[in-house]
């Protein structure tokens, strides 16, 4: 079976309506002993998906067995994700314990007393009493106005501090302690940035989001976060074939593409995106794929209960890293900076300023 290179992929002799049993669905356990669904629906849409499209996803996501959505404030669509959730409610498709549910700290929100502010504001938004988990969505203050293009730069934009970070941290154990969310995590980090401010959190991070996919597994970071006791959510994990234009460069590598995927692809007989979602949860970490699709989603939660790789599929996918980040993050360089790979301390510990 062969892929001519599109991303859309036909249901696989099912209908979209199917469910899959969410008790069958691996978990990980963080270290609090509470357990998180292996597999989750992202929500971020980029340019191409309106908020109301969005919801109705989550709506038939949870609705065929999803039990973790991943929100976030810069997305501009948990007010209408909220009201997807509450349909749920009230039609007892689900109960509040039964889910887990993921917001974000973005940017601009993160000077003394507006974690808590933006965190009621989601709260609000997606209609809850709390959140299972909170990020903190990037690791410094650097904020770019929604839909910029990649050569977008703030003046105001300035490297990480260790300093500041905690500060943000700090506020986000106050929403611990006020019951408004039940674990705090990081994103987008570094080995080095880690050194510097992991000793000092009086709460650990239950979780980090970091891209993970095929073409870019992390190895170091992902090893490093994991022997730690912290869960590893892996966003990207087909190589985001929706991500902004900004976010593209010739060099990027398809993961759908890549020959050992196409091969195993093949083997399987399923499309390429479901064997990068069963390499990431075998692997031991929590993709959140993107679709608005019913067939896609569906497949995408089906695939990690049936049919497991080999471990010899497994070690191919792990020798076939090819080291391309997707995300570059570049719009968050501040001025003198040399390039995107200045934010993710090319240099070592000795590039990131301590506390």
């Amino acid at each position: 079976m062969t892929w001519s290179g599109k991303e859309e992929r036909k249901p696989a002799g099912r209908m979209a309506g199917e469910t899959v049993d969410p008790a069958q669905v691996p978990k990980r356990r963080l270290y609090t002993g509470a357990e998180i669904p292996a597999v989750g629906l992202g929500t971020f849409g980029s340019d191409k998906y309106g908020a109301a499209e969005i919801a109705e996803a989550v709506y038939g996501a949870v609705s065929c067995g999803y039990r973790l959505i991943d929100c976030a404030s810069v997305y501009q669509n948990e007010k209408e994700i909220g009201g997807a959730l509450e349909r749920l409610f009230r039609e007892k498709a689900v109960t509040r314990e039964e889910l887990f549910v993921t917001g974000k700290v973005w940017n601009d929100m993160h000077g003394e007393g507006q974690v808590e502010i933006s965190c009621r504001k989601s709260l609000a938004d997606l209609g809850l009493e709390y959140l299972d988990l909170y990020l903190i969505h990037w690791p410094f203050p650097n904020y770019h106005a929604p839909g910029c293009d990649g050569d977008a730069r703030n003046p105001d934009s300035r490297p990480f501090s260790a300093e500041e970070y905690l500060g943000v941290w700090r506020q986000c154990e106050r929403l611990v302690e006020q019951g408004l969310v039940r674990h705090i995590g990081m994103s987008n980090m570094t080995i080095p940035k880690l050194e510097a401010v992991l000793g000092q959190c009086r709460i650990p991070p239950a979780a980090i989001e970091m891209e993970l996919h095929p073409g870019f597994q992390q190895p170091e970071l992902f090893r490093y976060v994991t022997e730690r006791g912290i869960v590893p959510i892996g966003y990207c994990p087909i190589g985001s074939p929706s991500r902004p234009e900004r976010d593209r460069t010739p060099e990027d590598v398809a993961d759908t593409q890549m020959p050992e995927i196409l091969e195993i692809a093949a083997a399987h007989q399923v499309h390429p995106a479901v064997v990068c979602i069963k390499w990431a949860v075998q692997n031991g970490q929590i993709p959140i794929p993107f679709s608005v699709k019913p067939q896609q989603y569906l497949e995408n939660l089906r695939c990690t209960v049936q049919d497991p790789l080999t471990g010899e599929e497994m070690e191919k996918i792990r020798r076939a890293d090819r080291n391309c980040r997707l995300v570059k993050g570049q719009v968050f360089l501040w001025p003198g900076a040399g390039g995107w790979e200045d934010l993710w301390d090319p240099d070592g510990p000795e590039s990131v300023p301590q506390a």
